[in-house]
């Protein structure tokens, strides 16, 4: 089994586990979540993002080892940070787009059961087809870093196949920093206080038996920043490896989809 599919394991004895201990103590788990889950998780939210914020100087690492290494050469001992943290948030990447590809078949199956209950059986499920949302939401927003570590998302290549493999490592770097970062910023700055307000309220869905976890698939959203965020840093050292003239670990040229 992969890392994902044991993450994936976890989260459903997880889950069982808390709707065990729910049942059994009347309600317990549900009342404490509803009473004490925001003003829980709500330092451990500023906490990340003071983190964050203290890390971000970091992210201009990659760019200044690639001019540093263009011109000097990278020294051993960054080079050694640079393909730590490469396989680090390849593997983060890896695990989470692993566990995340599950929801794939999920969907098909959901999906298919949905049309089956409504058009044979002339009943409908408001969870069930609320859970389509969800998986579809979150298939595409956790699976983004291991789809970008795997080069698929979609691009125009009118000139990147030409070019030597420094100038594709320039252009790599410089589609990093101009594009990729101030978007994936721009993502979790604008939507702090979105996700903040429907956690305050533990956001449920507006249809009275409908999910009550909207403000779980909103996490999401800055999740997926995250992930993108990790990997493009993976993806700039790469290139700064490649502009000193080292070898860089290779990118992922497809990823298996067998389930």
């Amino acid at each position: 089994m992969r890392g994902g599919d044991w993450l994936v394991v976890l989260i459903i004895i997880g889950s069982v586990f808390l709707t065990l201990l729910d049942g059994m103590t009347a309600g317990g788990v549900s009342g404490w979540i509803n009473t004490n889950l925001y003003q829980t998780a709500r330092p451990v939210g500023i906490a990340l993002g003071w983190v964050g914020l203290v890390a971000s100087p970091l992210l201009a690492l990659p760019l200044l080892g690639g001019f540093w290494g263009r011109f000097s050469g990278l020294p051993g001992r960054l080079e050694a940070v640079f393909r730590k943290l490469i396989s680090i948030f390849d593997g983060v990447s890896t695990v989470i787009g692993d566990a995340a590809r599950w929801l794939a078949l999920g969907l098909v199956i959901v999906t298919a059961t949905v049309v089956i209950q409504r058009y044979v059986f002339g009943f409908a499920s408001t969870k069930l087809q609320e859970s389509v949302v969800y998986m579809h939401a979150l298939l595409f927003l956790l699976s983004a870093g291991s789809t970008l570590l795997a080069d698929g998302h979609v691009r125009v290549d009118i000139v990147y196949a030409k070019l030597s493999e420094r100038g594709k490592a320039w252009t790599d770097m410089i589609g990093t920093y101009l594009g990729l970062f101030p978007m994936a910023l721009l993502i979790l700055w604008v939507s702090t206080p979105y996700i903040n307000a429907s956690w305050r309220i533990l956001e449920r869905s507006r249809e009275s038996d409908g999910l009550p976890l909207v403000f779980i698939l909103k996490t999401a959203i800055p999740v997926f920043a995250v992930l993108v965020i990790l990997q493009g840093l993976a993806s700039a050292m790469r290139a700064a490896l490649t502009l000193s003239g080292k070898a860089a670990p290779g990118h992922v040229k497809a990823v298996d989809q067998e389930l």
